[in-house]
């Protein structure tokens, strides 16, 4: 017997939906019943998004820069305007910044912490103000789903900023899980290891650098943007009103592992 969780008439704000494993989560959403708002800064991809999924379900894009304030306003209050609640936010956004440490630009560190970080911060404290408000009126509470990473565990050497944004996301969903638990919110991560993105299409193509992500990672493959998904819309079901301040890895395996297994030759 299959496992199926629904999100039923609840509405979702997904931020860098636009593609990758944002799109995904947004896809995942509307085929489960929900009303989705995709919030992102590429407004091409973010309306070829809205036509894709409008063909499934409904889903409206609002242009976000999580990092500022008020297009983080613009998008809380666009989504009450489209759906008139909000049920669930799935902090998505995230960038890169690749350097060595002595050579990492002041302004690469300050962007990748404001929209990764600071990012959720304003995006989660503007949308549990509505949910709060939502559980005084006698309504149900809320999901936040913040998206981190094995990096927040595990480092690398040349990815400085997107290391410590993780990280702080790790203590961002445990400390707004403790203030939001009185109303019933609740507020977990999902921690992605090596997932087929756009990002990593290069690395899938080249065989070396393939053949060390799966030495790395002992369930041998890399995962989808759907698997990610599917931990998702358990966290913002009600399949998981117990659990919260968690960040639960999908990672096939990688993190508990401490050498490298043996990769077989060929697919």
């Amino acid at each position: 017997m299959g496992f199926s969780v629904t999100l039923e008439n609840k509405v979702a704000i997904i931020t860098g939906a636009a593609r990758g494993i944002g799109l995904a989560v947004a896809k995942r959403f509307v085929m489960d019943g929900a009303k989705v708002v995709i919030a992102d800064v590429d407004d091409t991809a973010g309306h070829e998004a809205e036509e894709d999924l409008k063909s499934l379900g409904e889903a409206t894009y609002i242009h976000c820069n999580v990092a500022e304030r008020l297009d983080v306003r613009n998008l809380v209050a666009g989504t009450l305007n489209a759906y008139g609640d909000i049920d669930v936010l799935v902090n998505n956004a995230g960038v890169v910044a690749g350097s060595s440490f002595l050579d990492l630009d002041e302004e690469d560190f300050d962007r990748v912490l404001a929209i990764n970080l600071k990012g959720t911060f304003l995006c989660s404290q503007a949308v549990a103000r509505h949910m709060v408000e939502k559980v005084e009126q006698g309504g149900d509470p809320g999901s936040i789903i913040n998206m981190s990473s094995i990096n927040a565990v595990v480092a690398i050497p040349d990815q400085i900023p997107y290391c410590v944004s993780k990280g702080g996301i790790t203590q961002l969903t445990k400390t707004t899980a403790l203030s939001l638990a009185p109303y019933g919110i609740r507020v977990n991560a999902i921690g992605p290891g090596s997932i087929m993105t756009e990002m990593l299409a290069t690395v899938n193509s080249d065989p070396a650098a393939r053949n060390k992500i799966l030495s790395r990672t002992p369930m041998q493959r890399i995962g989808e943007p759907s698997e990610i998904a599917g931990v998702a819309a358990f966290l913002a079901s009600a399949d998981a009103s117990y659990v919260t301040g968690q960040t639960i890895f999908a990672d096939g395996g990688r993190l508990p592992l401490n050498y490298t297994v043996a990769v077989p030759d060929g697919d």
